[in-house]
């Protein structure tokens, strides 16, 4: 396993639609577990394959007792509505104020090709959303409201 470098939003591959993986191999599994050290030393709660500069639908979600590995992931359904404080680890330091579902349910393929469905709410809605965004080149500046100055920083739900 290595760390791999996150991309700032400066970088080209950021703002490129993803490709479906198709093998699922051991270059997929070491992808992953690239993916999950990098996840896990960057204090993130999400991350996605462009954000590390692979153009592949690949995401990596932290919900507290585990880290999920979605492959080829996509919203089958939404509910509800939070706006709040969102960050990136590609755009270090910045905070937008940020309209998400409550509550989002994802359906993914693990890193052996299975389908599986995982739901979340709140935050891990939020990171849901975020992250699916990452692999049509969408970051989080372009569907803020505005962003939030330091003394706003408290990430309650307003």
């Amino acid at each position: 396993m290595g760390l791999r470098k996150i991309l700032t939003d400066a970088e080209p591959a950021l703002h490129k639609t993803c490709r479906p993986v198709e093998k699922f191999d051991n270059k997929l599994h070491k992808l992953l577990d690239d993916m999950r050290e990098t996840l896990v030393d960057s204090g993130g709660v999400g991350l996605a394959a462009p954000q590390v500069g692979i153009l592949r639908r690949v995401v990596l979600v932290d919900i507290g007792d585990e880290i999920l590995e979605l492959v080829n992931p996509s919203l089958v359904e939404t509910s509800g509505e939070q706006v709040g404080a969102e960050g990136c680890l590609s755009i270090p330091g910045r905070y937008g104020l940020v309209k998400r579902p409550y509550v989002a349910k994802v359906r993914a393929q693990d890193r052996d090709g299975n389908w599986y469905e995982a739901e979340g709410e709140e935050l891990i809605a939020r990171c849901f959303c975020h992250e699916l965004d990452h692999l049509d080149g969408i970051l989080y500046t372009q569907v803020m409201e505005r962003f939030l100055t330091e003394d706003e920083l408290d990430f309650s739900e307003e």
